[in-house]
Parts: C-alpha cells; structure tokens; sequence
C-alpha cells in the first residue's frame, strides 16, 4: 500500500499511478467510489446482486477506459457515466422482448404536498422498483439522470415515443402506487 494518506492524492495521482498498473492505487479508487457507485447501481438494479454484478462490470470497465479520462470533467462523474452504461447495457440484455409498450397519454396531476409528506424517500425508491422494468429505467433515467427522451431512446434503443409513453406509463403507475398507499 502507498505510504500516502489516500484522502490526499488528487485524482489527477490516482489515475497515473492506476494507469501505471499499481495495485495500492487501483484499490483506492475503488475504495474511494464503490460506496457511491453502489448506490447508482442499486438504483437502476432489481436487487443487491444485481446491483453487485453491475458495480464489478462498471469497474471492470473503468480500468479498462481510464486511459481515455482527460480531466475534462470530475473523475467521479465520468466514474458514474460508465456505472449508468453498464447498467443500461446489463437491462438491455435482460429486457422482455414480449413487453408491449402502451401508450400513455393522459393527463397526469402533479403530486401534491400532502401526499408527498406522508411518503418517505425509501417507499418511493420500493414503489419505482415495483414498477414495470422499462418504465422503472426511462423514469430513473429521466428523473434522476436528468437525460432528454432522445438520450434515453440512444441508451436503451427504443424509439423517442417509446420513451416518452414509458415515462407516462411510470408516473401513471407511481401515482396509483402512492394513491393505494394513502387509501
């Protein structure tokens, strides 16, 4: 292990001594990005495992693209790009060939203060999980990633309508889901 204290190396020493292929080095970037990564796989994933499997992918592809980080951005937020790919590319090789997308179009309220105080952060997050998986992504990738429709239609090689109706189609079956759980 390095004799440095790993809070204080800039990601600017990670990367070069990762890309010298030094193990102590490697392991701290790991170490320094596998809580939060976690948690993004976790979001896009059905379980722990899943999220697991995703996790040491996005590592695996990290290492193996870190000599294409050019400090443009934050090394965690290109961290957290490829753990998203990874996910994104792990849903689209499990999706539901049969799964016969609807269109929703109808009118949604928006939700309201009152229902939104007597829901915490975790029952949304199990509800979201609930929700059919495609409808679950676009609604993750939307709400949460902040990605446009056409984004979201590259990623996950659906149509811009498709992604539109599916975003429709989760908040429709969200709202439901918080209604149910209101009475």
């Amino acid at each position: 292990m390095t004799n440095q204290d790993p809070n204080t190396i800039s990601d600017e020493q990670l990367v070069k001594h990762c890309l010298a292929d030094e193990r102590s080095y490697q392991e701290i970037l790991y170490r320094r990005f596998a809580g939060k990564m976690y948690n993004v796989a976790l979001t896009y994933a059905k379980n722990d495992d899943e999220a697991c499997d995703v996790l040491q992918e996005g590592f695996i592809n990290v290492f193996r693209k870190l000599n294409q980080f050019k400090f443009e951005s934050p090394l965690e937020g290109w961290v957290r790009k490829i753990i998203v790919n990874k996910a994104l590319e792990i849903y689209r090789q499990k999706k539901r060939r049969e799964e016969v997308t609807e269109d929703y179009t109808s009118d949604l309220t928006t939700f309201t203060e009152t229902i939104l105080e007597s829901i915490n952060a975790k029952e949304i997050v199990n509800f979201i999980n609930e929700l059919p998986q495609k409808a679950a992504m676009v609604l993750k990738l939307y709400a949460i990633e902040g990605y446009a429709h056409n984004e979201i239609a590259d990623l996950m090689d659906i149509s811009v309508g498709t992604s539109k109706s599916q975003l429709n189609r989760a908040r429709a079956l969200l709202k439901e889901k918080i209604d149910q759980s209101n009475g």
